[in-house]
């Protein structure tokens, strides 16, 4: 009895290993049959190793009809084509019909020049551009003081038609960036329109650095910090600069976010939080999944007297998140005209191939849970601008930067 127990034990105990045995094996060849099919597409890219994988694991629509072109392309058609350009295509396209504006990829040989931009350093003319949805125009947002652009007479709001005689839409703003900037020394040649009339211009491309915090002490105790974008370091050096100028015995500051078309979300923030008491909130984010994320001011006030923003229709984006808290805390008054009314955020990242994605995950909202977005900011004192002014805070022309004054003065 018990030996037929034992016999009948060994016997499962042979068909469970014969059963992982078989297992094994299964597993080897697979894995075998998959390195071979990597190895054999090792000189392709990685739309051929995604075909592999979609085609082992089902994947999805999109893996698959990129599969079935990709197939039918090498099987059939009649020319040569570069397999690495119909690839960047094929995703550039794919971004672009999200159709928002804000989001774009960033093909692999552009990247270099992508991120000195956004480190605000690189060799071109020195303006900020935008697509006016509107006209499908690029429109200058305003030229970086003090660069070349600003030099020969572009200005805020001109439309960017041809470049190098070539016609660039909306659509191609990434190309035409591209297509401005250059070797250092070298010209490219923009036609402007401006109103109704037709501009011609020649700019010698140079490096830009953008400094874009510009400092100084006006009518004997006002401050002024002009901030033309919110690149890295804006926060620190926006910190100095002010310190510099408190040293000098300013009482009252003025902070210029006209023609600012924004930056670094988190380089506004720091600056509002020089401003804000601690644990007051700044700025509410909220995803596609409708989850909010809150951040606060953590400092303790750096910035403790009366303040005037200075705001217009190209104050745009991180402008706005730092105009919109400063108004619904009552730490600042909002002078101009409305905002841009840009209220979302965009994240960068870096893709395997070499490329990157820019790419709208959030909308904004200001402490007093106020939408931006499509609205923009109305300023507590609106004041319309006279055409004739240079920008710099010596201009008596400058109808909005003479309220400013007057409202600090008035609050002494």
């Amino acid at each position: 009895m018990e030996e037929n127990s034992y016999i009948k034990r060994q016997r499962v105990y042979k068909t469970i290993m014969l059963v992982i045995l078989t297992a094994f094996i299964t597993f080897i060849l697979t894995s075998i049959f998959i390195s071979n099919q990597l190895e054999s597409n090792s000189t392709t890219n990685n739309s051929s190793l995604s075909s592999i994988i979609q085609n082992l694991t089902g994947g999805s629509s999109l893996q698959k009809a990129m599969a079935t072109i990709e197939e039918e392309v090498k099987e059939k058609y009649l020319n040569e084509y570069d397999e690495n350009k119909a690839i960047e295509g094929a995703m550039a396209g794919y971004v672009a019909a999200l159709g928002d504006p804000y989001t774009e990829y960033i093909p692999a040989d552009e990247m270099e020049e992508y991120t000195q931009t956004i480190m605000g350093n690189y060799v071109g003319i020195g303006i900020y551009m935008t697509k006016n949805t509107e006209k499908n125009l690029i429109q200058v947002l305003a030229p970086i003081r003090e660069s070349p652009a600003e030099k020969a007479g572009i200005k805020t709001g001109d439309f960017l038609v041809k470049i190098d005689g070539v016609e660039y839409t909306g659509d191609e703003m990434t190309q035409a960036s591209n297509k401005i900037k250059g070797e250092e020394g070298t010209k490219v040649t923009l036609e402007i329109l401006r109103g109704e009339e037709t501009l011609t211009f020649e700019i010698e491309r140079q490096k830009i650095n953008t400094n874009p915090v510009y400092a100084d002490v006006i009518d004997g105790n006002i401050g002024y910090l002009g901030i033309s974008s919110f690149d890295e370091g804006v926060a620190e050096d926006f910190k100095t600069k002010f310190q510099s100028l408190k040293e000098k015995g300013i009482t009252s500051l003025i902070i210029d976010l006209r023609d600012n078309g924004g930056g670094i979300v988190d380089e506004a923030t720091k600056i509002v939080d020089y401003i804000v008491p601690k644990g007051k909130e700044i700025l509410i984010t909220v995803d596609k999944n409708k989850n909010e994320e809150i951040t606060k001011a953590e400092e303790d006030v750096l910035i403790d007297m009366p303040i005037v923003v200075l705001v217009n229709a190209s104050s745009a984006s991180a402008s706005e998140i730092m105009a919109g808290a400063l108004k619904d805390l009552g730490e600042a008054t909002i002078v101009g005209t409305k905002t841009y009314g840009k209220g979302i955020i965009q994240q960068f990242l870096s893709l395997s191939n070499g490329g990157g994605l820019k790419i709208t995950i959030e909308e904004y909202y200001t402490p007093n849970r106020t939408k931006i977005n499509g609205v923009g900011i109305t300023p507590d004192v609106e004041v319309e601008l006279e055409q004739s002014v240079t920008g710099l805070p010596t201009d008596q022309n400058d109808t909005q930067l003479n309220k400013a004054k007057e409202i600090l003065k008035s609050e002494q």
